[in-house]
This record gives structure tokens, sequence and C-alpha cells, in this order.
């Protein structure tokens, strides 16, 4: 028996389609419900199905009148304000391609960006870093106006093509953009029954902001294309605020990275007599948390697995839970792969590369300008995911790590050559290697080991902050009296962390 769990094909995806359509279609059906509501402590801002709908369909039509035509690429340098996601669904809706983008980036790093997507215009939030360009750039003048014009018609067609694009940090030091199709919020279906246990009913608050594509999808998109409630903590809310917005605004599903459990359980945990399960995704959750989390609330956590290229395709979930130490299982509808060196599958229990079938709906379409590297992520009909793990004969996989250096810093994959890169050249330094360590149980921070003749933390923080989004910047600076290589000179970064502080 081999590592390959196959629960059948998942339905196609109909044709025609379109994604803004797909995640509206339940809201429109109940116009005067509640689809979002920015909460608060003492109060909340909410916008019914009605108003959402037809702030969508408005920005879809704004973007068209402003020049920018269908299957246009639109790049948005948005900070975290519900215009966000308004902008992204009405690009979608007139068959827009929308690249969202951390409002943390530089204009250095923005810039490759540019050259790579070649947008048709920037939409751009005040204060939002982004290089000087001749490209249409529009503020909030220009786009918050949109919200009240006539609806613009959805752009149906084949659920194969090009919809959206995000960024993930590659092996090779440089960003990636990933093309999804429309067909991806299809596939979304396989995760809200077999990780989040999502209802109509349900009010779902995402710790996240707007402008992150965890806070994007399981709270914004999922919970819409049910036709529940997203909750979204106001901009600038603390860690200690959230358990009291869970029982003030009656959530009955949490969703955060493991750090923001972290945080919340350092203060009293008010009693949440509607909440049913958490959700953790974006890097590994930690067992003690797991535990002081259920202790506190009476409630379980579901962890997923994702990545960029596949979001999460294996998880626990309510009624299917993972067995302890495990990431969880393939999600029904899911086909996954445990192979070896030689891209075959393995025995159950044998270390490997986790891998996802290339039929799955909400695959990549691939790297956009980057076909080499797209095809060097699959092995005949396998798509390589980089990280190892085991599966069991039930189907649990236990994770065991990156296959290369990728590091993770809240939830953010980081590219250690990225950050390389950047901090190279420096005057003084000699060399400089970065990985991230770990500084207790299930905490990571990035740290950077040099070699220089005189100490230069400083200046090397000053230029991470400079020219580097703040969760790429080293939390450590470390000088050390020489880098450890192999016999073939090549950098050894997991040997770096025997020089942690």
């Amino acid at each position: 028996m081999v590592s390959i769990f196959d629960d059948g094909a998942f339905a196609p995806c109909p044709a025609p389609f379109n994604l803004a359509a797909h995640v509206l279609r339940a809201g429109e059906a109940c116009p005067d419900k509640i689809a979002l509501s920015v909460v608060t402590p003492t109060g909340a801002q909410s916008w019914s199905y009605a108003r959402l709908v037809a702030a969508v369909r408005g920005t879809a039509s704004g973007l068209l009148r402003a020049g920018v035509q269908p299957g246009d690429i639109v790049l948005m340098r948005l900070g975290n304000t519900v215009d966000f996601p308004i902008a992204y669904l009405g690009a979608l809706a007139a068959g827009i391609v929308p690249v969202p983008t951390s409002s943390q980036l530089t204009a250095r790093e923005v810039a490759p960006m540019l050259a790579t997507l070649k947008p048709a215009a920037i939409l751009r939030g005040t204060g939002i870093a982004c290089p000087e360009t001749s490209l249409p750039v529009l503020g909030p003048e220009i786009y918050e106006p949109w919200h009240d014009l006539p609806p613009a018609d959805y752009d149906m067609g084949d659920p194969d093509r090009l919809a959206y694009v995000i960024y993930t940090s590659g092996t090779s030091g440089v960003p990636r953009a990933v093309g999804h199709a429309h067909r991806a919020i299809w596939a979304r279906q396989m995760m809200m029954d077999g990780w989040y246990g999502l209802r109509s009913c349900d009010r779902l608050l995402h710790a996240g902001a707007f402008n992150w594509t965890y806070t994007l999808g399981t709270g914004l998109m999922d919970p819409w294309t049910r036709g529940a409630t997203a909750l979204i903590p106001a901009a600038g809310s603390d860690p200690a605020q959230l358990a009291l917005l869970l029982n003030r605004h009656d959530a009955t599903i949490f969703a955060a990275a493991p750090g923001v459990y972290r945080q919340m359980l350092k203060y009293p945990m008010p009693a949440l007599p509607r909440l049913r399960h958490g959700l953790s995704a974006g890097e590994k959750l930690a067992q003690p948390i797991r535990d002081h989390w259920r202790e506190a609330t009476g409630t379980e956590i579901f962890e997923a697995y994702g990545m960029s290229e596949c979001s999460t395709p294996i998880s626990g979930a309510p009624g299917r839970g993972a067995p302890e130490g495990t990431l969880g299982r393939p999600q029904p509808g899911r086909r996954v792969a445990i192979l070896g060196e030689d891209n075959a599958p393995v025995p159950f229990g044998t270390p490997g590369s986790i891998a996802i079938h290339r039929s799955d709906p909400g695959l990549m379409l691939g790297y956009l300008g980057a076909p080499e590297e797209t095809a060097a992520k699959y092995a005949g009909e396998w798509f390589l995911s980089g990280d190892t793990g085991a599966m069991a004969k039930d189907g649990a996989i236990t994770y065991l790590g990156r296959g290369d250096d990728m590091m993770n810093a809240g939830g953010y994959r980081v590219s250690p050559l990225e950050v390389e890169a950047t901090l190279a050249g420096l005057p003084g330094l000699s060399e400089i290697g970065v990985t991230d360590i770990e500084i207790k149980p299930g905490v990571f921070v990035i740290a950077a080991f040099y070699v220089a003749a005189a100490p230069l933390d400083e200046a090397l923080r000053a230029r991470a902050a400079e020219r580097l989004a703040r969760y790429k910047q080293p939390r450590a600076f470390v000088r050390v009296d020489a880098m450890p290589r192999n016999p073939n000179g090549k950098l050894i970064r997991k040997a770096l962390k025997d020089h942690a502080l």
C-alpha cells in the first residue's frame, strides 16, 4: 500500500463562470442580511449584502469607465479597509485581473512587480508605498465614488481563464507571481466542508487585516459564498480585545494565525457560548497553544496546511478531527500523495514530498513569466509542494518540515535569499546568511548571521527597515567568525541555528 489519498474527483466547475458572481450569489438572495461588520468593543460598521453587491458591481463599472479592459491586470496597493475586498471583487466581476499585495511592501519591493505584471492601472490607498510610474494611479477620491455607479454585468467566461495573481516568496529569492483561474473559488467548497464546517448562519471573525490573502479567502470570500456574515476587527485592534469581540459580536467561528492565539491566551478569556471552534493556518500550530485554547474555551482549533499555489487542501474539521501531531487529512474531493525521490508514491509511514494531483481545481495556472519554474513544480501527474511529510493508512499526514530553506514569519513565507540579497553589499560586511530560529515552542523569528570586522547590527537593521516589508525584516542579528559551509562551499543555513543566542 502506498501513500495516496484519493477521495474521488470534485464536481467540475460550471461554465461560463465568474468568481465574483459565484461569491455573491448567495448574498444576492438575502439582500438585507449583514454581509460584513467591521467590529469594535463598542459597536460595528456593517454592510448588508445589498450594499456590498452594489459597491462591487459599481466598482466594476468604474474600472471599465476608467479604460481598464477585461483581461487587463490591476495592481492593488490598498490598506486595511473595506475598499480592499470591494476593489478585488469589483475587478473580478468585470473580468479584470486584480493583484492584491501587502501594504507593508516598500516601493523598492513593488517596482519589480510592475515589470512582471505590466498592469493597466494601480489602485493606491492613502499613504501606501508605490514606486514612481507613468501608469494611471487611482486613489480613493476616484475609486470610492465608484460604489454608487450603476452595476456592471458579470463578465462570464471560461473558468480556466486567469482570474487573479498573488505573490509568494520564491526559493530563488525573487517573489513569484502565482496566477489562479476563476475556478479556484469553486474548489474552496472542499475547504468549507473539509475544514471550516461553514454554514450560512455562521458569523466568522477573522483576526487578520483586510489586505492579507488569508483574511481575503477564509475571512471574506468563503463566508460570503455561503451567505454567512464576516466579522473583521477594526484596524489597530489589540489582541487583548479579540476575545471580547468574539463574545460581544456573537462569533460562531474564529480564524487566526497561531501567533494571534498565543497573544490572546496571555489574557483572561471570557465565556464564549456561541463559539463552535477556531481555525488556524499560515504556520504550524504548536500543541501547547491548542491545549491551552481548549482548556480556556472548551472548543477545538482545526488546523489547515496550504500554500499560495493551492490554498489549503489538508486539514482537520468538525467531526473529522486531526489525530494529535498531524496536519489532518486531505479534504473530501482532494487527491494527495507522498512521493519519494523517484517521484513515485512511497509506502504508508515513509517520509517524502507532499504532492497534490494536478487535476485539483484549486491548483494554480502557473507562475507568470516563469515557465521553467512552473514546470519544475510538477512531476508527471503531481504538483510538488516543497514540503515533506508522512501519511498514515487513514490518510492523516504528519508535517516534517520544508524541503528547502524557506522561512515562516508570522504566517508569511519568506525566502532567505531575498533578505540576504537586500542586506548584502553593506560596507564592512563580508558575508551574510539568514534563517528562522525557534525562540520558544512554536515561535519563530528571522535571524541574520554575518561576518564582519566590527559589529554592524544597527546598520543592518536600518537597511532592512528601509528596503524590506516589516514581516521580512530580521529580528536578531548575530556576528559570527565564519559561515558554515559544505565541502562544495554551499551555505548550510540550518547550521546557522547553532549560533543562535
